[in-house]
């Protein structure tokens, strides 16, 4: 990405946020002189000489730095590319919240054995459609929080790249994966949604540019519908 964007608001320098025109010029393969932001006089973004798990190690410190590069620089919603990122990532994140609902039922793969296909299709589609309503209920809430406690007015562009922040900063979710190994407590689930949910006011923070005390009013709000919607499918299983 030599040039800027030719599409959205273009990349970002990563540390005062402000817009830059490029991030990099490349004089030849591997020959590349990063771009230093007019605002602050730093380099705009100097992840891009850096090594993914570097990246991901900020991201998990929770550092603006490093989410400014992920959702401005290199990812963002200016191209259909990335759109089909935001549908293919809130299709995984439903997917993962369908594991966990199982694995709070006790519909573990070790008792899969026991129960006829016709039932165990029916439990899939079962936990499939307690995910997406707890998500939707998380959607909505989202978007009233952006609204009411934001202030923002309803701008589709907007909404959706705050989703989209929110749903790519819950990358997280991915060690529920390590569940099919490994045997963990039922508090280990908790300390995952309790990182998404920090990890998502930090993303919101950073696409929005509103307080943190605000992000977090508008994560929480939403984190909470979805888990008492939960909560409430579990107690009527």
């Amino acid at each position: 990405m030599g040039d800027a964007q030719a599409e959205g608001e273009g990349p970002r320098c990563v540390g005062c946020g402000g817009r830059v025109k490029t991030l990099f010029v490349q004089y030849s393969p591997g020959n590349i002189r990063l771009m230093k932001c007019d605002n602050c006089k730093a380099v705009a973004d100097p992840y891009i000489e850096c090594e993914f798990m570097i990246i991901l190690i900020d991201l998990i410190l929770h550092k603006t730095r490093a989410y400014r590069h992920i959702l401005f620089n290199k990812l963002s919603m200016g191209s259909s590319v990335d759109k089909g990122i935001l549908y293919r990532s809130t299709l995984i994140h439903i997917a993962l919240d369908a594991f966990r609902i199982s694995f709070s039922k006790g519909n573990r793969a070790d008792g899969a054995s026991s129960r006829s296909i016709f039932s165990t299709i029916f439990n899939c589609i079962e936990v499939i459609g307690d995910a997406l309503l707890g998500n939707i209920i998380y959607m909505v809430m989202l978007f009233l929080g952006m609204r009411f406690i934001l202030k923002l007015s309803f701008d589709i562009t907007r909404y959706r790249e705050a989703l989209f922040a929110v749903i790519i900063s819950s990358y997280f979710k991915l060690f529920l994966f390590t569940m099919m190994v490994w045997e963990f407590p039922s508090s280990v689930v908790k300390l995952i949604e309790m990182f998404v949910l920090s990890s998502n006011v930090v993303a919101l923070r950073v696409v929005s540019q509103f307080p943190k005390a605000h992000c977090f009013g508008v994560c929480f709000m939403a984190h909470a519908a979805k888990y008492l919607t939960e909560r409430w499918i579990l107690g009527n299983a």
